[in-house]
């Protein structure tokens, strides 16, 4: 697979986990490719942390609006019909308050754990956190979606070794590879893509796999 492949496998496997109705955050990258492979019938409310509900998607270029309507990496955005823009103060507070179904995000590492680092890379230069430390807390379900590795470095680990976003958060991993669950004994392969064996997926993980009795190929 090349990259766009990568990414688009993930993002449809990704979009299989939503539900008519939800309200999710989508962090930047991947997540934000989940809303073009929503199952049909499927339609949920985008919540920006930078405050949008219902936010959309890219805007073309006769409705673009960029010193007005941006998403929450700072790029030019949209709003659905019907949508509203809130302060700073009432998108925390569904985010704080257990209002948002899942939040979709990427990261640089997570172990087995279920810990998380996605924010900064000792010595890279980096606007600040964000608001994912928050999300990872308060969101109902916490889902990483990102390529296995990067360029070949494991990015799924028995303990982190980049600062931590937040611990104990990440619910399911999701990449080109698989499907991880996080769980109280470690991470369980639950699906495999057809195009790797369970050997390859485990060589590209540097926490030991459970692997699931009911593994089953990948739903994309």
């Amino acid at each position: 697979m090349d990259k766009a492949q990568v990414k688009a496998v993930i993002a449809a496997r990704a979009a299989k986990e939503l539900k008519d109705g939800d309200i999710v955050n989508l962090g930047i990258g991947i997540p934000t490719l989940i809303p073009a492979y929503l199952p049909e019938g499927v339609k949920i409310k985008l919540q920006a942390e930078c405050g949008m509900i219902d936010a959309g998607g890219p805007p073309t270029a006769e409705n673009a609006d960029p010193d007005h309507v941006c998403d929450a990496g700072g790029q030019p955005s949209s709003i659905m019909t019907g949508g509203a823009f809130i302060d700073s103060s009432m998108s925390f507070t569904m985010i704080r308050g257990g209002h948002v179904s899942g939040t979709f995000l990427g990261a640089l590492q997570v172990d087995e754990k279920g810990n998380l680092a996605n924010w900064i890379i000792p010595g890279k230069t980096v606007p600040g956190m964000g608001g994912a430390m928050d999300l990872v807390v308060g969101a109902n379900k916490v889902i990483v979606t990102m390529e296995h590795t990067a360029k070949g470095n494991l990015k799924i680990l028995k303990e982190c070794t980049l600062p931590l976003t937040a611990v104990s958060c990440v619910d399911m991993i999701i990449t080109e590879m698989g499907v991880m669950n996080v769980t109280d004994k470690g991470i369980e392969l639950v699906e495999i893509h057809p195009e790797f064996t369970v050997e390859q997926v485990q060589e590209a993980t540097g926490a030991t796999l459970i692997i699931s009795p009911d593994l089953k190929p990948m739903d994309i």
